[in-house]
């Protein structure tokens, strides 16, 4: 393979520009593979997965991305088992996203990976970077929640709808706002109702 310098340094999270990237590894194939999936009808769910598989990476036996959904290059995106994506997600990948287990995601959820200098001298130069995004097992995004560049969620951690997650999140907690912050811890009483109302539900149901 050539060597690409521009496009290792986006990789990098150094300043690049993108029109200097090799035209091998540039955006389009993934961009008109997700316009492939986003024109299927919604009962070809076969194929829309099978489609999926060529832009998800982990490979999990268990997962869905609802169409229609918009990525950056559709190649940088690792996803673990039982993930399933709500409409109209973003998934910016001019970086690292990567996703654990048992991972939900609500409807218009933006993964921005990609960032812009703040001085406008730089940025009219079309110098960009871009910083990786880790969603831990068992997060729960919200609706219309946004997580930027170089944020990592820690596992078991509840974001709530709307919110803008400008900073890492720990552990088992509950976030939320705009920047979003910390509300509280995910305690042994919440699992505690939520596994009686479960129980309910399966005495009732069978």
């Amino acid at each position: 393979m050539t060597p690409d310098p521009e496009y290792d340094r986006m990789l990098a999270g150094k300043l690049y520009v993108t029109d200097r990237i090799q035209a091998a590894n540039r955006e389009l194939p993934g961009q008109l593979l997700v316009q492939r999936i986003n024109q299927l009808p919604a009962t070809h769910v076969d194929e829309i997965i099978a489609l999926e598989r060529q832009i998800f990476r982990g490979q999990p036996e268990t997962f869905f991305v609802q169409p229609p959904f918009a990525v950056d290059y559709g190649r940088h995106i690792r996803i673990g088992e039982n993930f399933y994506c709500n409409v109209d997600a973003v998934f910016l990948d001019t970086s690292w996203i990567t996703i654990g287990d048992n991972v939900k995601i609500g409807p218009r959820v933006n993964l921005l990976t990609a960032g812009h200098p703040l001085d406008a001298a730089t940025r009219t130069q079309l110098l960009e970077f871009a910083k990786p995004i880790t969603i831990g097992d068992n997060v729960w995004l919200g609706g219309n929640v946004t997580v930027l560049p170089g944020v990592t969620i820690g596992r078991n951690a509840v974001i709530g709808a709307g919110a803008v997650v400008t900073k890492d999140v720990p552990e088992n907690v509950v976030a939320f706002g705009n920047p979003a912050h910390v509300h509280r811890q995910i305690t042994d009483q919440d699992r505690a109702y939520w596994e009686a109302q479960a129980a309910q539900y399966h005495q009732e149901r069978g």
